[in-house]
């Protein structure tokens, strides 16, 4: 049993779950959400915290500022409020309401953006309110998560080494891609690794993280509206990407299991079975990264109302909320899920 004096001290790092008997393939979940911080950004947070820190950028009149769509912006909360410093966090209209009351709950200030960027989303106008209180005001530091190195390689001393650890024979693994700090980490180690690895990321649908058009995102978490600064498509072996109807229906049909889990999880998961199903699984051994839990999303994918006025009234009838003839869970269009690259 851990004895921990800092919230940032404890992250269960070795909790797996073998989602075959509900799937019907397959897979590993490797879960992340369970710290104080409630998902994955922990790592990156507190490994771009105490480079600050080394580097002297931050001092006791330091005002830390980040845009995050979220979970990034609730680690980075709890961290300063453990460590005494001050937090902004730059969201926008999409961050679930949760969130933002748990941001302020440990004492931090939510700016929400309003106005869309030219890419049709919110990064873009984030970062420019993010750079201009930074040129206004010294005291602010943008830690930027978005070209920091310090995003992936938590990932590289952390999560592939956990990973690489519990599975020796891995054969394939699926990262979700949002800033693509885990994504990087964990394909950057498993390149160096003893045996060869399928690096598979999982986009949402509307992200132009790898290219397409930008299209209407309304859960938070997974997809960018720019290109990501730390992408090295060159790590890459294969991109999904999944349609938010497809996400929705994923986290459903685990919650009805008993695992309640977050939107950026339902989107991992719905892309690794689309993935599954086109391969020989015979003795494969398959991993992906849970980067969160499902409270957070009681207010939106697990509300009624909010998925009826945004993707209407049959986003989760019965008949569709079934393992269709293409891998997917619960689409009657066979062509919504996996668009390939």
């Amino acid at each position: 049993m851990p004895v921990i004096s800092a919230p940032y001290a404890f992250n269960e790092s070795q909790l797996y779950i073998d989602l075959e008997s509900i799937l019907g393939r397959p897979l590993y979940l490797k879960c992340e959400g369970f710290n104080f911080a409630g998902s994955i950004k922990l790592k990156a947070a507190n490994e771009m915290v105490e480079a600050a820190e080394r580097d002297g950028l931050l001092t006791p009149d330091s005002i830390l500022v980040e845009s995050s769509s979220g979970n990034l912006g609730v680690a980075l909360s709890m961290i300063a409020a453990s460590k005494g410093y001050r937090f902004l966090c730059v969201t926008d209209s999409r961050c679930n309401l949760s969130t933002r009351l748990l941001m302020e709950a440990l004492g931090s200030e939510v700016h929400i953006i309003a106005d869309l960027d030219a890419n049709g989303g919110f990064l873009g106008a984030r970062i420019d309110y993010v750079r201009a209180l930074c040129a206004n005001d010294n005291r602010y530091v943008w830690l930027s998560q978005y070209t920091n190195p310090g995003n992936w390689r938590a990932h590289y001393r952390t999560t592939a080494p956990e990973i690489a650890g519990h599975f020796p024979r891995l054969d394939v693994l699926f990262v979700g891609a949002g800033t693509t700090g885990t994504l990087m980490g964990c394909a950057r180690y498993f390149r160096k690794w003893h045996r060869p690895v399928r690096i598979v990321a999982v986009d949402s649908v509307g992200s132009v993280a790898f290219g397409g058009e930008p299209g209407r995102r309304m859960i938070p978490g997974l997809g960018m509206s720019m290109r990501p600064p730390l992408l090295d498509e060159s790590y890459v072996d294969e991109v999904i990407r999944v349609e938010e109807g497809d996400t929705i229906r994923t986290c459903h049909r685990l919650a009805r299991r008993g695992f309640l889990f977050g939107g950026s999880t339902g989107t991992v998961i719905s892309g690794a079975m689309d993935w599954l199903h086109r391969h020989d699984t015979r003795g494969i051994t398959a991993v992906a990264i849970a980067p969160d839990l499902g409270e957070r999303y009681l207010d939106t994918i697990y509300q009624t109302n909010w998925l009826q006025d945004l993707y209407g009234d049959q986003i989760l009838d019965s008949e569709q909320e079934t393992v269709d003839s293409a891998g997917r869970i619960g689409d009657a269009n066979p062509d919504a899920a996996g668009e390939r690259p």
